[in-house]
């Protein structure tokens, strides 16, 4: 029996659906241009400022778990207009916030506005999308609206504060969210579970607490390195992580239902899936800095030469979905991975001659790699859930990426940081003051900093070691990261059998 085809509707739908999506993607980039102006009109404090920036993310990767079942309970359209009218109004409390806790406030409100987006969007693909050939197409079109929106986010914050006050970009999202509002109930079908139970609270309480413990403690290992505040948060999160499992087991109509981890293809997926975000994650956090305390580019130039990575993956993800009428999904995970370890072994000849050019070779040829993984895995991971849990199996990939990207930026700037700070204490230079050493063991940022207050030529040969020494941090996580993704490769052909065994099944019913 053959699924029925998308009409014009269904391709007019995602289009809409696409929309919210690019602009979740550019809130969480647009603000850091707009960090100076603000700072000087709201004067935060540094802890106000992190709070600021991080708690617009925290929310959005702890609400996703309850969000997309709530879908799944009320309706996936009703959720998802829901969410993008509290989007809407929480954008322009933002833009005219007058205090650092306003803004605070209402940043952790656009985390839980934003959470409804990803999982009632998917959801919504795989009610609208029935053709695996056309499902796996749109979710292509989905996963390439958060690379145009983490794009455009830089550049169109940068025109935006050219000319007016930091809050406009905030003001940016309304209109597309007001569109929605407009066109989504004509244009998008509803679906919700016709056998839906009430929402356990306290289920979901435990999720956004275990998910905002762990994510926490995993950025502040990578800020400050391992100790007591963030051991403690990651232990807790994931102690409450056991607990809100153990209650799934017992509820009769649990949150998440773990029958959905039994399934081999939609854990082997899911896995697949983390350490791809792991990796690239991971690398675009040293790829940042490299570019700009290395070679000493400014912030907009290095947001220009991160571009050519942004057009691969893109470009990725349109392929994508044509090559899998030819290629089984297994096989394309595969290529991809593989791709995607060339591309970070490209990136270990960084202390080389021309790093601009390795820097930009590399990471095209990684996001080339990953973007059939992240679409593939992801249509795996929706596919094989059944329509009816299609919220909360969009919710449990989104969420593993989020936890996969907050790993590879811990665990690997763990690495580079330990890596970095061996190098600069064998080779700090002789005349650096004990306390000036200790600071520029610290970071590169704080070796740039100290750098500049002793004389010239002292200053210069500190600069120079930390920036060797910040290179071969770099080169070895990209190394661990080439490693990582080739044994990922290897796994996948043996994780993903199962699901090219049901795809010939399904090919032979069809027939």
């Amino acid at each position: 029996m053959t699924e029925s085809k998308a009409t014009r509707r269904e391709w007019i739908g995602l289009a809409v659906i696409a929309l919210p999506c690019m602009l979740y993607s550019m809130d969480l980039t647009v603000l850091n241009l707009a960090v100076p102006h603000l700072s000087a009109d709201l004067k935060p404090t540094s802890a106000q400022l992190l709070w600021i920036l991080d708690i617009y993310g925290f929310l959005v990767a702890g609400s996703l778990i309850t969000m997309g079942t709530l879908g799944d309970r009320i309706g996936r359209r009703r959720l998802l207009l829901i969410g993008a009218a509290a989007f809407g109004v929480a954008s322009v409390i933002a833009a005219f916030s007058n205090s650092a806790e306003m803004l605070i406030a209402t940043r952790a409100l656009l985390g839980v506005a934003g959470a409804t987006l990803a999982p009632s969007t998917l959801s919504l693909i795989r009610n609208m999308f029935h053709d695996p050939q056309q499902r796996t197409f749109a979710i292509g079109v989905w996963v390439t609206s958060y690379s145009v929106g983490g794009a455009i986010g830089p550049l169109l914050g940068g025109v935006v504060l050219e000319y007016f006050w930091w809050g406009a970009v905030f003001l940016l999202g309304v209109p597309v969210m007001a569109l929605l509002l407009i066109v989504g109930p004509k244009l998008l079908p509803e679906y919700r579970d016709p056998n839906a139970k009430p929402l356990d609270l306290l289920s979901a309480a435990l999720s956004l607490a275990g998910v905002l413990l762990v994510i926490f403690g995993l950025k502040r290992i990578a800020e400050h390195g391992f100790g007591l505040v963030a051991a403690a948060s990651v232990g807790a999160g994931v102690l409450i992580g056991v607990v809100f499992v153990r209650r799934q087991r017992r509820l009769e109509h649990p949150l998440i239902e773990l029958q959905l981890f039994r399934s081999r293809t939609f854990s082997a997926a899911l896995t697949i899936y983390m350490l791809a975000t792991f990796a690239a994650f991971g690398a675009y956090v040293f790829i940042a800095q490299y570019l700009q305390l290395v070679l000493g580019l400014s912030p907009l130039e290095a947001g220009l030469w991160s571009l050519p990575s942004f057009f691969a993956f893109i470009a990725g993800s349109m392929i994508v979905p044509i090559l899998a009428r030819r290629f089984p999904a297994a096989q394309l995970i595969w290529a991809g991975l593989i791709v995607a370890a060339v591309g970070f072994a490209v990136l270990t000849q960084l202390d080389r001659a021309n790093p601009l050019g390795i820097i930009v070779t590399g990471s095209v040829i990684y996001s080339l790699g990953v973007s059939p993984v992240v679409i593939l895995a992801t249509d795996i991971i929706v596919g094989s859930a059944p329509v009816e849990r299609a919220g909360a199996a969009s919710a449990i990939s989104e969420t593993s990426s989020e936890l996969g990207g907050a790993l590879g930026i811990a665990i690997l700037g763990s690495i580079g940081t330990a890596v970095y700070r061996t190098r600069m204490t064998a080779a700090i230079p002789n005349g650096v003051p004990s306390d000036v050493g200790e600071v520029a063991r610290g970071t590169l940022g704080g070796a740039t900093a100290v750098a500049e207050r002793l004389p010239d030529q002292v200053g210069a040969a500190l600069l120079g070691t930390a920036r060797d020494a910040f290179t071969q941090a770099f080169v070895a996580t990209a190394a661990v990261n080439a490693v990582l993704i080739l044994v990922t490769a290897i796994a996948a052909t043996v994780m993903l059998r199962h699901a090219q065994h049901q795809a010939r099944a399904r090919e032979s019913s069809a027939a």
